[in-house]
């Protein structure tokens, strides 16, 4: 007699939660923001194999477009600059030798132990001061154009001169390295072409916390992002990748590039991407899978922070062939994986909050 009192009293009151809550609760298409106040709310798209398609694609495009430019097949001889220290040498006449005067130089611009030793520095105007020759404008030449220049000066006042010369000190053009390698600080640039992994492996190489994918390279006010593998897959060597003097390249750590992954999973978590390269379907076994007891498998979102907007797209895990478009679908950095609770997990909760242990009571009053 208790358990019919009890459910003639508030059934009627449960059928018009559970109507309620199969109404107001997530439907197909209508995204997992909706009923939130304060804005419209994004348009939902459905993960398909043709959006799939289209986002490698136009991911591709991107990152062939940012990084055509950079891309150097055979790097030029270096050029004198400003602050270089040179060592001139015009062969059987030593009395032309040791004219240049001690650089002030510190062991960090010059590299190897002890003090620099004394050449010719090319002053602030690019010019080296040498006897007989005069003031000679080297910035901008390569070794070679510098000493034909020098000996056809030379040739003035001297029979046939024979000249060596060559940079003894490279101080005019650095690189910065950033981020998680070994050995971050300046990289001087020097008669080796300063790859992106010439630069790298001076640095003392990268730390296992790195993330290989997200290498940003600063060039003034414009931001490049390389990833290596990502490089590789496309046929483009990262040795063919020159930096240019002022570089900035900063190796961001894997902290950086987490997905996040909410709602009605057995294990909700933050997850470290593997060097740039996580799917959704993987997201989703990481995560321990979608709750059986409260998910929803129609309705598994993907929230996306772009920079024409927010992008939500939704899976729809029951469709034959999801499992693979959930593993071709490749999510980025700060991606939301959000899973929607079923329309009956809405109801009991709906009904729980309203009534705490109204259901536990029924259930219990109706065992025999």
């Amino acid at each position: 007699m208790k358990t019919l009192t009890f459910l003639s009293r508030y059934l009627p009151l449960l059928a018009l939660l559970a109507s309620m809550a199969g109404c107001s609760g997530y439907r197909i298409g209508a995204g997992p923001l909706s009923g939130v106040a304060g804005g419209p709310v994004p348009p939902t798209e459905l993960i398909t194999e043709q959006l799939i398609n289209a986002e490698k694609a136009l991911r591709a495009q991107r990152g062939s477009q940012s990084l055509a430019h950079l891309v150097v097949r055979k790097p030029p001889p270096y050029t004198i600059g400003n602050g270089d220290i040179l060592s001139i040498v015009v062969w059987d006449h030593p009395e032309l030798a040791g004219q240049g005067v001690a650089a002030s130089a510190t062991a960090a611009e010059v590299p190897g132990p002890g003090a620099p030793p004394a050449g010719f520095v090319v002053d602030h105007e690019g010019r080296v001061q040498f006897p007989f020759a005069g003031a000679l404008t080297l910035a901008g030449l390569t070794e070679e154009q510098a000493r034909a220049l020098l000996t056809k000066r030379l040739a003035h006042y001297i029979a046939k001169p024979l000249v060596t010369l060559r940079v003894q000190a490279y101080r005019s053009k650095r690189v910065y390295i950033d981020g998680e390698v070994r050995l971050p600080g300046l990289q001087a640039i020097n008669d080796i072409p300063m790859t992106l992994v010439e630069a790298l492996n001076r640095a003392g190489g990268m730390l296992p916390s790195a993330d290989q994918s997200r290498i940003v390279l600063e060039r003034g006010d414009a931001r490049y992002q390389v990833g290596l593998r990502g490089l590789v897959k496309r046929g483009i060597n990262p040795g063919s990748i020159l930096l240019a003097p002022g570089d900035v390249v900063r190796v961001h750590s894997r902290d950086e590039s987490k997905v996040f992954v909410s709602g009605e999973v057995v294990t909700p978590k933050a997850l470290t991407m593997h060097d740039g390269r996580l799917t959704l379907n993987e997201a989703l076994g990481e995560s321990g899978g979608i709750s059986p007891l409260s998910g929803d498998a129609r309705q598994v979102y993907v929230v996306r922070r772009a920079p024409e907007g927010t992008r939500v797209y939704q899976l729809d895990a029951r469709r034959a062939g999801a499992l693979a478009m959930a593993e071709a679908f490749e999510l980025e950095p700060r991606d939301l994986i959000y899973v929607a609770a079923s329309p009956l997990a809405n109801w009991y909760r709906s009904v729980s909050m309203l009534f705490p242990g109204a259901l536990t009571q029924v259930v219990t009053s109706s065992r025999p």
